[in-house]
């Protein structure tokens, strides 16, 4: 069923045997995310490369970036060299990319948060990402490799709702900070892995 994300993954019992850690990161801030824009392949501002300089370390047998280079940026600010990964991508906001929200039609914005089928900017829709990261999250399960991941808030929004079984309608329920880490662990099933 679409918009419905699926937790559970029938696993070989050796992965389910031990605990499978996967963080993502957050990229830092961007004048975009500032300005609430909606991005463009923009680099770090001054401050998000700054906040990056207190988040701990991170370690994983496998670091994966989205392709952006905001996303690249903060990875090499946290000392991390991984793979790209396009499936780590941010939303697609189609026709919208550069365009400050409050220069959009009231009727289409109030669209785009309400419906995650939406896809009026011609770009992708919130339950199209859901699906992906949802495929993402099932390759790293049947790896069974602890796994850093720096990625984008949607991105982040989006296995929250495969790890809580949520649905694609409470997407903008959830906030991500900028640099920020989201602990997922793996046993069978996800969980989410607070403080």
């Amino acid at each position: 069923m679409r918009g419905v994300a699926r937790n559970t993954l029938a696993v070989p019992w050796s992965i389910v045997q031990t605990v499978l850690r996967v963080d993502l990161v957050g990229h830092g801030l961007t004048e975009a995310v500032r300005k609430a824009r909606f991005p463009v392949d923009e680099p770090l501002d001054t401050a998000g490369l700054a906040a990056l300089e207190t988040c701990s370390p991170l370690t994983g047998a496998q670091v994966r970036t989205g392709p952006e280079r905001r996303v690249r940026e903060t990875a090499e600010a946290l000392g991390l060299v991984g793979e790209r990964d396009e499936r780590l991508r941010d939303l697609d906001a189609g026709a919208w990319r550069g365009t400050e929200m409050s220069r959009l039609p009231q009727g289409q914005l109030f669209a785009w948060l309400t419906d995650p089928e939406f896809r009026g900017h011609g770009g992708e829709s919130v339950t199209d990402l859901v699906e992906r990261v949802r495929f993402w999250l099932a390759e790293i399960a049947t790896a069974g490799v602890d796994t850093v991941a720096v990625t984008h808030p949607s991105v982040i929004r989006a296995a929250l709702l495969v790890v809580l079984d949520a649905p694609s309608k409470s997407f903008w329920r959830i906030d991500v900070q900028p640099a920020s880490v989201t602990r997922l662990h793996f046993r069978g099933n996800w969980t989410l892995r607070l403080g």
